[in-house]
C-alpha cells in the first residue's frame, strides 16, 4: 500500500491574492487589448465600458499587490528568502533547472527542486517571480495609475518623454504578462503529475514527490 505525503505548502492568504490577482490580470489583458485594438476586439461593449472595467480591475490588482508585498515583507517577513535567487541559484540552480524542464523532465527524471514552505520556488522561479513581482507589476501599476490621472500629473508625462512613450511603455509590460500567463501554466503542468503545483493553489497541500 502506497502512503501518501503531503506538506502544507500555500498558506490561505497567499491562495487568496493568488486567485484575485489571476483574475484581475487576465481582466486587464482582455481590456486592454479592446483598448488597444477595438477595431478588431469588441468583447465588453461600448470602448467606454472596457475603459471602466480595465481600470478596475487595475485597482484592484494595485490593492492586491499592496497587501502581498505586505504579508510577505511584515507577516510573513519571507520576502526576499523566497523570491531573490542566492549565489548557489545564480551559480548553477537556473542552468541545472532549465536543463529539466527542457530535458530531463521528458526523460521521466526527477525535479532537482523539492518543494518546502520555506523554499517553494527553484531558481528559474525566483528569478522569473523576482522581475514580474519586484520590476515589472510596480512598473505597470505605476504607469496605469499615470495614464488615469493625465490632466493633474502632466508634468510628469512630460518627464517620461510624453503620452505616447508611458502608453508604449505600459502596453509592452502588459504583454510580456500576457506571455507569461502562458509559460506559467505550462510549467505549472510539468509536477509528478499534470496536476500536482495546482491542487496546493486550492487547499495548500502538495503531495510530495517520490524520487525513488
Amino acid at each position: 500500500m502506497n502512503h501518501k505525503e503531503y506538506i502544507y505548502l500555500t498558506p490561505m492568504p497567499v491562495r487568496i491574492w493568488h486567485w484575485l490577482n489571476a483574475l484581475g490580470i487576465v481582466t486587464l489583458c482582455i481590456t486592454g487589448l479592446q483598448i488597444r485594438f477595438p477595431e478588431y476586439v469588441n468583447i465588453f461593449g461600448t470602448y467606454k465600458s472596457a475603459i471602466t472595467l480595465h481600470n478596475t480591475a487595475g485597482i484592484v490588482v494595485s490593492i492586491s499587490y499592496g497587501l502581498w508585498l505586505f504579508y510577505y515583507m511584515f507577516v510573513a517577513g519571507t520576502l526576499a528568502k523566497l523570491y531573490v535567487p542566492n549565489l548557489e541559484d545564480l551559480k548553477s540552480g537556473i542552468f541545472r533547472q532549465a536543463f529539466f524542464y527542457f530535458f530531463n523532465y521528458f526523460l521521466g527524471r526527477p525535479n532537482p527542486h523539492h518543494s518546502t514552505p520555506d523554499n517553494k520556488f527553484n531558481p528559474m522561479q525566483k528569478a522569473a517571480y523576482l522581475m514580474i513581482m519586484l520590476v515589472l507589476l510596480p512598473l505597470v501599476i505605476l504607469s496605469g495609475i499615470v495614464l488615469m490621472n493625465v490632466s493633474p500629473l502632466r508634468e510628469l508625462i512630460l518627464i517620461v518623454g510624453g503620452i505616447k512613450i508611458l502608453v508604449s511603455a505600459h502596453f509592452l509590460i502588459a504583454c510580456c504578462f500576457f506571455a507569461f500567463l502562458f509559460v506559467h501554466i505550462y510549467l505549472a503542468t510539468l509536477g509528478h503529475s499534470p496536476f500536482a503545483h495546482f491542487k496546493p493553489m486550492w487547499d495548500g497541500w502538495e503531495e510530495v514527490e517520490d524520487h525513488h
